[in-house]
């Protein structure tokens, strides 16, 4: 460990800025939410108008040059600013004299602390540092970071600690309030929160604390979970934030390690995979099993390839779920046709080549109705085809049939958005010896459409047939 970053409490701290430029204000915006005394001293004879308070970050002003003796007495820290490296270092050494922490930007060896990025959530401070090696990469990582941590965190420390001796008194064993805990800060008390419901998070937390002296279980939670095509940049901040605080994981094959990653590492997982002509887990079963858990008090994600509401079945389980009178969210996913179109840049639409997109089965239920072929032939329309590998044969034969040109360009994407991605394309009347010669094995979505066309593939590979037409 190269740094130690401590968490030093701001409440009354006196903080000096030294400096006129933009890394000056940054500091001082820096501090703007801190319940500290923030003193700016601009280095300039006067401020026009000269304000005695800095309307932009709440800073008292003392403009001028000189830096009279005393000035640093009870700070806690100074930051400099200051182009002139010799005058920097002279105002560091009377700094640090008077027990201030010293921090000179931009000139490292001058430095007793780096400034490091910060996600501000109140009470809840993320600090991050490369000790002034790479901060373009910190500042990278605190973007990151500022979609993931959820906006009413801060909202709910402040509301837990409000009643934590509260919770003491309730329940004197440790592991009693640890199970308490893990179960108020995860539960409905964060939702309140995040909505910016002070009132209604202190009271969600009440209301558990209740149960639990009570003895009674909390009411587990169903979440159907759209894990997106597989690459795990793709997942929703939301699916990431409930897949995190998930006690346990129902999930289908097409769910890749990297995403299943993201969940708490003692959360219990339950495979419930499906392949073709292989059920290891009957439909009807799944429901039974997210019911049986939520039962428990548990937090149930069911994590299910693309999005859960889209050939996912996901109506289904909400269904069940909400008939055993569990509460049920759906956060959506992006899904298979829509990133497997994106990474092929396939327009599903387009004004010269495609008015409407229709999403299809290519395995329909087996005793319900046959697609409607007439409707999906029509021209200038682009028919996406989840699972229709197996049945390209049957699809591209009654298409062609119900009017659709031979002609018309199609794209088979495998494995869509993961590194093994690939993607082949054609006409409609070679698609089934297109996935043949191929082939194509693994989850797949059929483009069918004059949209093809524009995608690079698709151009490149017309260019090419042309210059070997024309050389013959």
């Amino acid at each position: 460990m190269d740094q130690f970053l401590p968490a030093i409490p701001l409440k009354g701290a006196r903080v000096i800025v030294i400096g006129d430029g933009e890394a000056a204000r940054a500091k001082l915006r820096l501090f703007a939410s801190a319940p500290s005394e923030l003193v700016w001293r601009p280095a300039v004879k006067t401020i026009n108008p000269p304000p005695a308070i800095d309307g932009e970050t709440g800073a008292r002003i003392l403009p001028g040059r000189f830096v009279p003796p005393g000035a640093f007495s009870g700070a806690k820290f100074v930051f400099i600013a200051l182009d002139d490296e010799a005058r920097a270092a002279r105002l560091a050494a009377r700094a640090r004299r008077a027990g201030a922490l010293v921090n000179v930007v931009d000139n490292l060896p001058l430095c007793d602390f780096y400034t490091p990025a910060i996600v501000d959530r109140g009470p809840v401070t993320i600090a991050l540092s490369t000790g002034g090696a790479a901060p373009v990469l910190v500042r990278d990582i605190r973007s990151a970071l500022e979609g993931l941590v959820a906006p009413g965190v801060g909202l709910l420390a402040r509301s837990a600690n409000a009643l934590r001796d509260t919770v003491r008194d309730a329940l004197p064993t440790v592991d009693d309030r640890r199970r308490f805990w893990e179960s108020a800060l995860r539960g409905e008390a964060a939702a309140r929160a995040d909505a910016g419901d002070g009132p209604g998070t202190s009271r969600a937390l009440i209301r558990t604390l209740d149960r639990f002296r009570d003895g009674k279980a909390e009411p587990g939670r169903v979440f159907l979970v759209g894990a997106g095509p597989g690459d795990p940049e793709l997942l929703t901040l939301k699916a990431v934030r409930v897949l995190r605080d998930a006690d346990v994981i129902v999930h289908d094959r097409l769910v890749p390690e990297a995403i299943l990653q993201r969940a708490r590492r003692d959360a219990r997982r339950i495979d419930v995979g499906k392949r073709r002509g292989h059920h290891s887990v009957p439909q009807e079963r799944i429901g039974e099993i997210l019911i049986e858990e939520a039962r428990k008090g548990l937090r149930v994600v069911r994590l299910k390839g693309g999005d859960s509401f889209i050939f996912g079945r996901g109506g289904e389980e909400a269904e069940a779920v909400r008939a055993a009178g569990i509460e049920v969210e759906v956060v959506p996913g992006i899904s298979a046709a829509l990133a497997c179109a994106a990474s092929a840049q396939i327009p599903l639409t387009h004004r010269e080549a495609a008015q409407a997109v229709t999403f299809v089965t290519g395995q329909p239920k087996a005793d319900g109705p046959e697609l409607d072929y007439q409707s999906l032939a029509s021209a200038r329309h682009t028919l996406v085809v989840y699972m229709g590998v197996a049945t390209a044969a049957v699809l591209s034969a009654k298409l062609i049939a119900a009017g659709r040109s031979g002609d018309t360009p199609v794209a088979i994407i495998e494995n869509g958005s993961l590194p093994e991605e690939r993607s082949v394309s054609g006409r409609l009347s070679d698609l089934p010896a297109l996935i043949e010669a191929h082939e194509i094995k693994g989850p797949a979505v059929i483009v069918i459409g004059e949209v093809v066309a524009r995608a690079p593939e698709m151009i490149s590979g017309l260019a090419r047939q042309a210059e070997l037409e024309a050389a013959a």
